[in-house]
């Protein structure tokens, strides 16, 4: 069987806007694990998951008890890690013919010296109206940005170095287990060991594990079905194939499909093998061509 590296967008675990209740976590993932299951019998199979909105529920939880100091980020991640780790695992479990399900807590090196520190970029948390953007940064201290027509915050997503747990992956993977890691991006740790006030890009997690585990693919699921030429307008069309020289002008920092772009040119330039970019609801016809955009050497 071949080994597969698969990443779950946010829409995966909830919707834009919707409350982060355990319930709506729950309805989203029973949408999502029947297309596991199916590639679960296909592949060796490794699941990287988002926590954008989960670290920052639980950033907020933090702040809302006030007799002892708030959490750092890297231990928030863990947290995610352990708590959508455990609610895929179950559901996943619960689809007829699965091979054993284990997650696995992912520590991910990241430089002290990475610019990202400087720069914060990554959205994390609920989303809020334009007019609460002063009260949120004078109540909080945080950095806010727009996130099309809502604001949410940012904080620093420095570059995946290293994953630490890729060894304890493959082991896994070979003995025929489904595994869940790298979860959130995996926790930021430094070269010496301590964690990070961050939180690491999912996709480009997902590629960097899908290099040292040797996969023999990559696909990032995502709300869009494609990478598109001349998006929203009415000359848009969906591309089908690619190479990752033809995908440069869309690996921009902005908008949320330049770090998939980014992502799977990377793994595909670096290992010489395909990846897919497509929606978790087509997962077998991006696969087999008829969907999604393939990206190849």
């Amino acid at each position: 069987m071949k080994t597969l590296v698969v990443a779950l967008g946010g829409n995966a675990l909830l919707q834009r806007g919707e409350a982060l209740t355990v319930e709506n976590q729950y309805r989203n993932i029973d949408s999502a694990v029947s297309a596991l299951a199916r590639l679960a019998q296909e592949y060796r199979l490794a699941i990287v998951h988002g926590n954008g909105p989960q670290v920052g529920l639980l950033a907020l939880q933090n702040l809302a008890y006030r007799d002892v100091t708030p959490y750092p980020l890297d231990v928030l991640v863990a947290q995610t890690q352990g708590m959508i780790g455990f609610m895929l695992a179950q559901r996943l479990m619960c689809q007829p013919g699965m091979p054993q399900v284990t997650t696995v807590m992912t520590r991910i090196q990241v430089s002290e010296q990475d610019p990202a520190f400087a720069k914060p970029e990554k959205f994390i948390g609920p989303v809020y109206r334009p007019d609460q953007q002063s009260e949120l940064e004078e109540q909080y201290g945080w950095t806010l940005k727009r996130d099309g027509q809502y604001l949410r915050r940012v904080v620093p997503s420095p570059m995946p170095v290293s994953i630490q747990e890729s060894d304890a992956i493959r082991r896994l993977l070979g003995q025929g287990d489904v595994v869940i890691c790298c979860g959130g991006g995996g926790v930021p740790v430094t070269e010496n060991g301590r964690g990070a006030e961050a939180v690491i890009d999912k996709d480009l997690a997902a590629a960097l594990l899908a290099e040292q585990i040797d996969a023999d693919g990559l696909v990032i699921l995502t709300d869009a079905d494609a990478v598109y030429e001349h998006w929203g307008t009415p000359m848009q069309r969906p591309i089908r194939e690619a190479t990752p020289e033809m995908l440069i002008p869309f690996a921009k920092e902005d908008g949320s499909m330049g770090p998939k772009v980014t992502a799977v040119s990377g793994y595909v330039n670096r290992r010489q093998k395909p990846a897919w970019i497509g929606s978790l609801a087509r997962i077998d016809d991006t696969l087999a061509g008829l969907a999604g955009t393939c990206i190849r050497p």
